[in-house]
Parts: C-alpha cells; sequence; structure tokens
C-alpha cells in the first residue's frame, strides 16, 4: 500500500552559505543543511553530509520505509515491476578526483593507504565483483591512473577513465559521457567511501531500476537545530524526517542527461547527484543503507574506519 504525502518547506534561515543559497535555490525536499547548525554533543556530521527532510513523516519500526522526492512516497512495497537488474547492465562512475584538504595529507586522501590499501580500492574491488557492472569509469587525475590498472589483474569487467571537473557535479558529467550507451544505469559513488556493501549496492540499484533514481540514505541519529546569524536556536527539526545522505547515487542515464541540459542551461550547482534529477521533478527513492558507509574525510574518520574493518 503506497501513501502520498503532501511536501511542506519551511524558510530556510538567511544565510550566506554555499550550501544553504544552492537548497534554497533549488527549493528541493533534499536540504544540505548549512554550517550554522548546531549539533547535540554526542553527535556529529561531515560538512559535506546532505540531508533528506520529509516533513510530518512518522517511521514504522517494522519496516525499511523509503522515500521519494516529488512527489514524496512512503511504501512498505516499492512501485509495480519486478525491480530486477540485468547482468551487465550498470556503469558505474567513481569519483577518485578530490584533492581531500580537510585529511592535511600530502595527497588526496582517496589515495591513502587504509590497512595496506588504497581507500579507493576498496569500494573498487567492490564494485568489479558484481554480476550486475559492467564497467567502473573512474574519474580522476592522471597521475594516479595507475592506481587503478594495477589493480585489475582477474577483474572483467571494462575499465575506463574521464577527467575531474572543477565541481563535484563537473566531475559526473565528465563520468557520464564515457559510459557505454548500452547501460540502464548509472551508479555514482565516492571512491572516499571504502566500505560500502555490496548488498546496499545491489539494493540502491533495485531501486533505481524501479523508479529511475535512488540513493543510499541513513536515518539520523543526532539532534539537529537551526540557529540563526548570531548562533541562537531557531526550532529543533523532527529527526524521525530527517535522513543523512550517502553514495551510490544510482540513475538511470537517460534521466541524469535530462537533468544535466536543464541545471547547464539554467547555471544551477548542486551539492549532490539526485539533485540533480530533482530539478526535473523526477521522484528520488532513499534506500535505507548502513552506518558503516562512512565517507573518510579527517583522520579521526581514517581511524574509525580501521576499526570497522578490523571488526569484520
Amino acid at each position: 500500500m503506497s501513501i502520498t504525502l503532501q511536501l511542506r518547506l519551511l524558510p530556510n534561515p538567511t544565510s550566506t552559505n554555499h550550501s544553504s543559497a544552492t537548497a534554497s535555490a533549488r527549493h528541493s525536499t533534499f536540504l544540505s543543511l548549512p554550517s550554522n547548525l548546531s549539533f547535540a554533543a554526542s553527535s556529529s556530521l561531515s560538512n559535506s553530509s546532505t540531508i533528506a527532510f520529509l516533513p510530518g513523516h512518522k517511521l514504522n519500526s517494522l519496516q525499511k520505509p523509503r522515500f521519494a522526492a516529488s512527489p514524496i512516497r512512503c511504501s512498505a512495497a516499492q512501485e509495480n515491476g519486478s525491480g530486477a537488474v540485468k547482468e551487465r547492465s550498470v556503469s558505474v562512475v567513481l569519483l577518485a578526483g578530490g584533492q581531500g584538504k580537510r585529511m592535511g595529507a600530502s595527497m588526496p586522501k582517496q589515495y591513502l593507504p587504509l590497512l595496506g590499501q588504497p581507500i579507493a580500492l576498496y569500494s573498487f574491488f567492490t564494485f568489479s565483483k558484481m554480476i550486475e557492472v559492467k564497467e567502473i569509469v573512474v574519474v580522476c587525475d592522471p597521475s594516479y591512473r595507475d592506481v587503478f590498472e594495477d589493480a585489475t589483474e582477474g577483474i572483467n569487467i571494462d575499465l575506463k577513465f574521464a577527467l575531474p571537473g572543477k565541481e563535484r557535479q563537473d566531475s559526473v558529467y565528465s563520468g557520464l559521457q564515457e559510459i557505454d550507451l548500452s547501460s540502464e544505469l548509472v551508479c555514482i559513488h565516492d571512491s572516499a567511501r571504502p566500505l560500502v556493501l555490496a548488498a546496499d549496492v545491489r539494493k540502491v540499484i533495485k531501486d533505481a531500476s524501479v523508479n529511475g533514481a535512488a540513493v543510499l540514505g541513513v536515518p539520523l541519529k543526532a539532534t539537529i537545530k537551526e540557529a540563526d546569524g548570531k548562533s541562537f536556536v531557531v526550532r529543533t527539526l523532527d529527526r524521525k524526517t530527517l535522513w543523512e545522505m550517502q553514495t551510490p547515487q544510482v540513475i538511470k542515464p537517460e534521466v541524469l542527461r535530462k537533468g544535466f541540459e536543464l541545471v547547464n542551461r539554467e547555471g544551477l550547482e548542486v551539492t549532490d547527484d539526485v539533485s540533480i534529477v530533482e530539478h526535473l521533478k523526477h521522484p528520488v527513492f532513499i534506500t535505507e543503507g548502513s552506518y558503516t558507509n562512512i565517507k573518510v574525510t579527517t583522520p579521526d574518520d581514517m581511524l574509525l574506519a580501521e576499526r570497522i574493518l578490523n571488526m569484520n
């Protein structure tokens, strides 16, 4: 049984923060929280975290609901269709061109060794072993191509490369130009998320095959307070309606291309990939992922990733 919910976005606080301005401009269900939010001391979010705000929805602890953006749909089952994903029908765009300045290292964070292996290779190997994946397009600086080329022994998928752009959306667009024209889905992933589970990837590509776009996310644990420009609390957001976005973000290529046409034509800036198709008013499902799918951004994140790997 599906329920259609009516969305009412509350006004954003006045801010010059880039993420806040972007969210305000797109009037989207998916909001990038501005930096002037205060968080409960027991929890934290990275600067790059994106939160899906779903007003008025109550979670059922017995179900794993998925949500779409325009309109929001909450359902115990997926849309009509089996959601079966064909073998070798998915192109992965692996974003590995970031600089990783917050890590304070001498090289981009995605190439730092994590228990002896470059961070970027963890998800690379995860995707390469999936029967649904036909190719991986690595978006990276040419000087780091050998990291991936030297790791292809025993891998039976195509490896391609694309140049990174100035902004994330430029890098995604660059990778999109290289995918096989017969691919039915494009799966975009941050190489700085090394711990993504193959089971979660399969869930999100299945949801995308049915709905056209889907993104991994997890229900928010922290208490989130909106603050004004002077750091006084404006209101407390209902965390039952908040989700932290992860990657992969999976979209049908034709939908993503139409989204890029609109974004490029109107000169819009977006902070994550599904935001591109949100501008088309296309529904986006949130597939519940795992809290261990962290983005390694700081030295503390590196220690946490090592601990998770050692536990497994």
